[in-house]
């Protein structure tokens, strides 16, 4: 009897959890044959091979990665059965549209689950996910690790993969200075996330492979804190699962994938951002929560911002600059640095758009619901480049910088930088940590 071929497939991702749904799911089965991955979301991360050392013995070439505006094409040259769907933050519409691409050239649309992707630990997993970009996942996190860290416990923070580099040097990477990330070459949204980690006092991993990555934390920490990026699930499998919801978007919690999944699944939901919103969308985030979990408890929380020096601001001309996921796919108009500026009575806010680069001018295109900001860009030399022609060419008197690494440092302005800093305050009961606490209780980790 002849054996059965295997299943030809394409993964949709944006190099991430594609990368480790192949890993998990599809790497050691040999009834599957993943054809290619397409890439999106990400400028610059198609037209490479997910290579041989991660792929396996399967795949002693790699697996092409394609641009996902190839799909119907490559669905027809390589006779594909199921279409893959695996990255994060789109509209549930979105999803839909792709799969409707994917069930006209006859193949299958799937989207794999948490019990076929959740990697388990050996010790406990708390993790920080979100219905939406932006909400303050990082912040949280930060939080979470100082507060274990005082009670004695040794922490490793696992931060969702961002692999824009070398994915074969990339398989497992460890942060615990900034010159860990200087030898990694890492891009500025690495740098976003790890950097203030680091600052913070917590050891951080990432990479391509986490099984690999669990296993070489797990090894040094009493917990491990998965700070998830977009509004994806945990790689991890959590003991607790921490979701967040951004009082500044009510209505999204149940719009976009997979933050629905984010919320319904949760042990406990912090509305965050209450410092900034009004009482009408508190409320309106909270029925959602409700809604979507009617059991979990739900916490509410601020994220206030602080200038480092708001007379350097006050008056002047001002370009802000403000993180680039939570304004390019996460859809805000703008986030903490414009908000800082504002309130510390800047002269004028400074419209980046006449004067940027081509290739940021292109960004802003794509995203024409950006108001007078400018996103920190820079998944790569060239673009970094561009982001500090485009700084240069603007007629400003200072920067703030909202995103959360140190930006002076790489693109040297001509003109002075003032971060925005924005962190997290509980407000209101009851506390996240009281459910920290019970949690380390119920662990038998709460002495220290």
């Amino acid at each position: 009897m002849m054996a059965e071929a295997a299943r030809r497939v394409v993964i949709l991702g944006a190099a991430g959890r594609d990368f480790h749904n192949f890993n998990v799911a599809f790497r050691g089965d040999p009834t599957v044959e993943i054809v290619a991955f397409t890439a999106t979301q990400i400028p610059g991360i198609e037209q490479r091979r997910y290579p041989p050392a991660l792929a396996g013995d399967r795949y002693p070439e790699g697996i092409p990665i394609v641009a996902e505006d190839e799909l119907e094409a490559l669905c027809a040259s390589e006779s594909v059965d199921e279409v893959v769907f695996a990255y994060s933050d789109v509209p549930h519409e979105t999803v839909m549209h792709l799969a409707s691409r994917a069930l006209a050239t006859g193949a299958d649309f799937t989207i794999l689950g948490p019990n076929r992707t959740m990697i388990e630990a050996a010790v406990p997993v708390i993790a920080v996910c979100a219905a939406r970009t932006g909400a303050g996942k990082s912040q949280v996190a930060r939080w979470i690790g100082r507060r274990l860290r005082e009670r004695g416990l040794d922490v490793a923070v696992i931060r969702h993969p961002m692999p824009y580099g070398d994915l074969e040097a990339q398989a497992v990477q460890r942060f615990s200075s900034v010159e860990d990330l200087d030898a990694a070459d890492c891009t500025i949204e690495e740098r976003e996330e790890y950097e203030p980690h680091i600052a913070a006092g917590n050891l951080v991993y990432a990479g391509a492979d986490y099984e690999a990555i669990t296993r070489r934390a797990e090894a040094e920490a009493d917990v491990l804190i998965w700070d998830g990026g977009n509004n994806d699930l945990s790689f991890l499998r959590p003991n607790l699962a921490i979701a967040l919801t951004d009082a500044l978007r009510p209505g999204d919690a149940d719009e976009y994938h997979p933050g629905e999944t984010v919320l319904r699944s949760a042990d406990v939901v912090v509305v965050n951002k209450v410092n900034a919103a009004t009482a009408e969308q508190v409320e309106e985030a909270e029925r959602e929560a409700r809604r979507l979990n009617p059991d979990a408890p739900i916490v509410r929380a601020a994220s206030p911002v602080t200038l480092d020096d708001p007379d350097a601001v006050r008056g002047r001309r001002v370009l802000v600059i403000d993180d680039g996921p939570t304004l390019t796919h996460g859809g805000m108009a703008y986030g903490a640095g414009y908000v800082a500026a504002v309130d510390a009575g800047a002269g004028r806010i400074v419209d980046p758009r006449p004067t940027a680069h081509p290739a940021i001018a292109e960004t802003l295109a794509q995203y024409p619901h950006i108001g007078a900001v400018l996103p920190a860009l820079g998944y790569g030399a060239e673009q970094l480049a561009a982001l500090a022609e485009t700084v240069n060419a603007t007629p400003c008197d200072v920067v703030v910088s909202g995103t959360p690494m140190d930006l002076e440092a790489l693109i040297a302005p001509r003109v002075p930088v003032v971060r925005a800093r924005y962190g997290f305050a509980e407000a209101g009961e009851p506390t996240l940590g009281s459910i920290v606490d019970a949690f380390l209780e119920g662990s038998r980790l709460a002495a220290g």
